[in-house]
């Protein structure tokens, strides 16, 4: 049987639960069919603390995501954020056999695995392995070594992995609808499949999706990953500090930091006062709006630094600039305290032109759940080293295997 080039990805994140459903044309197109979103309860910064809740709200948004798309959702990609997240580069050397002189699809594998031996922690587990390069013989920049004459193989590798037991809850949540996961993403990397082009991954470039709970980056130097990670600081965050700072309530702090906030405060006279009303319009409170401003640009910048300090080695090689994505990139002022913070070019952006339903839903906040869907799409034109069923097995048996430490 062909397999479908029907996908659906799904993103629970702490302030909504999205599941958008594609088609991935020959062409290398997506149509995007379906989009269902709910708001999310049961999760604190991108990972799930109360299951119930949690697939409450995923089935809301299923049923919204399968009735214009009038596809029955019954597997996933799952995106997967949070504070425990953590990358690191490594490189594998492989000493192809004295009677061997032609590069095969086992010694790749042999290369990969000894740059996967890498020290992490008992407790973590492989999310993903990205290829950076091979270098045979001393070239670097082999994209495709199989078939080449060498005697010497290095295979250079990303390294994405976190705690065992908290991905799998994430799988254990959604398994329990019940659905299955075709495979596990951090957000970032899903994301970047939309967000940035080839040309801005080759100049060198770093996105930032900064959703409710979590800020997650990756960066690209000579069109390879050098980092990635999450800062468990988010959107949500910018939310409470308003909410103590005027002493409201946390779901108005979220509005007016919406529809009254921005990140500039320099400028704004003094005398400027913003009134705060409750939902039926009484006042409850003022405040200065560039104390206000003040305010969410603290919380802002801080973000922004956290993700600067975990990228410094690399911060000198960003000549497409900074990509800023997710819902919080919405913030009116974003752009200019990203600016000052890393000194390079600023673009907000949202997901890669679609087609179908989700014309209206072109913007930040989608990013990550629609690069599922092209994430799905490269995994199946991929022909590397061992067929997607192959590795997704592999993966996943690894994945959910049963540890006393899980």
């Amino acid at each position: 049987m062909a397999k479908s080039t029907i996908y659906a990805g799904l993103e629970i994140g702490t302030t909504k639960i999205c599941v958008v459903v594609g088609e991935a044309k020959r062409d290398g197109t997506i149509k995007i069919l379906g989009v269902g979103t709910a708001p999310s309860r049961g999760v604190r910064k991108g990972e799930i603390v109360d299951f119930a809740k949690v697939q409450t709200c995923l089935n809301d948004a299923l049923v919204r995501a399968e009735e214009p798309s009038d596809v029955m959702i019954r597997t996933v990609f799952l995106g997967v954020t949070g504070g425990h997240i953590e990358s690191l580069n490594s490189r594998g050397t492989w000493r192809l056999p004295e009677d061997q002189s032609e590069i095969t699809e086992d010694d790749v594998e042999e290369a990969k695995e000894i740059a996967r031996n890498v020290p992490i922690s008992q407790d973590n587990v492989f999310l993903h392995s990205v290829t950076r390069q091979y270098i045979v013989d001393g070239q670097e920049g082999v994209r495709h070594p199989i078939g080449r004459e060498g005697r010497l193989l290095e295979a250079d590798y990303h390294i994405i992995h976190g705690v065992r037991g908290r991905v799998q809850n994430a799988v254990k949540c959604v398994r329990e609808v019940p659905l299955e996961v075709e495979d596990v993403v951090f957000t970032a990397i899903a994301a970047a499949q939309v967000v940035l082009n080839r040309e801005a991954k080759a100049q060198g470039s770093l996105m930032i999706d900064i959703g409710g709970g979590t800020a997650d980056y990756v960066m690209y130097e000579d069109g390879m990953i050098a980092a990635s990670g999450c800062v468990p600081i988010g959107g949500d965050h910018i939310s409470q500090d308003i909410a103590m700072a005027l002493q409201i309530p946390h779901h108005r702090a979220e509005e007016v930091k919406i529809t009254e906030g921005s990140c500039i405060f320099d400028h704004i006279p003094p005398d400027e006062i913003l009134r705060i009303e409750d939902d039926n319009g009484f006042v409850i409170g003022e405040v200065e709006r560039a104390f206000l401003n003040e305010v969410i640009y603290l919380r802002t910048r801080e973000i922004l630094e956290q993700v600067k300090l975990r990228c410094q080695d690399h911060i000198g090689q960003l000549a497409a600039g900074v990509f800023l994505t997710g819902g919080t990139s919405l913030l009116k002022g974003i752009d200019v305290v990203a600016q000052d913070v890393f000194e390079r070019k600023v673009t907000r952006a949202g997901s890669a032109h679609v087609s179908g339903v989700t014309a209206t839903f072109e913007n930040p906040q989608f990013s990550a759940p629609i690069g599922l869907i092209r994430y799905a799409q490269i995994l199946d034109q991929e022909k590397p080293f061992m067929s997607p069923l192959k590795r997704l097995g592999r993966k996943m048996a690894d994945l959910l295997s049963v540890s006393s430490s899980a």
